[in-house]
């Protein structure tokens, strides 16, 4: 079995990759530290993914970034700005998309596959009680809503294939330093993250898991 981890220098990313090549898949990681991979750019993402052979049974875009244009999640209308916004959307949801728009041929057309988008249970405008986060919270929406039209998409000529958004709960990386108290070692969260793909089924393709294979509400 062949996997793909887009993010991988990452603290879930890499932890996912040490994870599947104990399990014995054969492992391809891509990242911006290590390989110049640069989501937000459509031929960075062309060149580099064009060049891979699939196909890939499992797929993990892990890529992403908590603040935006170097600012705190806005905590009121009044911090929120355009250079923010347009930073997160660049990372958390114009990324994925291009990602997505070349998976087609790296997923296998008559065998199971399950792709994993990393976003966040703050995306969610179902659960949203606390408000604040703006720019995070719409570019993870965003991502949210661009899986789910792909998962469409991608069953039509992949009918075994399950695309799922996924939240990975809290973790402790570098991308969460001074938000949170409560979190998951990398290592717990690949395990999780590998478990929910694990238990995934072509009719799950579309829906929104967290970290305890629970679905979350758009």
């Amino acid at each position: 079995m062949k996997a793909l981890v887009i993010g991988a220098s990452g603290g879930i990313g890499a932890a996912v990759c040490h994870s599947f090549t104990d399990q014995g898949m054969a492992v391809t990681g891509l990242s911006r530290r290590e390989d110049g991979l640069d989501v937000t750019d459509p031929d960075s993402v062309a060149a580099h993914l064009g060049a891979l052979e699939g196909p890939f049974e499992r797929v993990v875009i892990a890529t992403g970034k908590l603040e935006g244009a170097g600012a705190p999640p806005e905590k009121s209308l009044r911090a929120l700005s355009a250079e923010a916004l347009r930073d997160q959307f660049a990372t958390n949801a114009i990324g994925p998309a291009l990602i997505l728009r070349e998976l087609p041929r790296l997923l296998p057309k008559d065998a199971p596959s399950v792709v994993a988008v990393l976003t966040a249970r703050v995306g969610s405008i179902g659960d949203n009680h606390l408000g604040g986060w703006y720019s995070y919270r719409a570019a993870k929406a965003a991502a949210n809503q661009l899986t789910r039209t792909a998962a469409i998409e991608i069953a039509r000529g992949h009918k075994q294939a399950c695309l799922i958004a996924y939240h990975p709960g809290t973790v402790a990386t570098k991308f969460t330093e001074g938000y949170s108290r409560d979190k998951l070692s990398p290592e717990g969260a690949a395990g999780h993250l590998i478990d929910v793909m694990a238990a995934r089924e072509p009719q799950d393709t579309g829906r929104f898991f967290d970290w305890k294979g629970q679905e979350v509400p758009w």
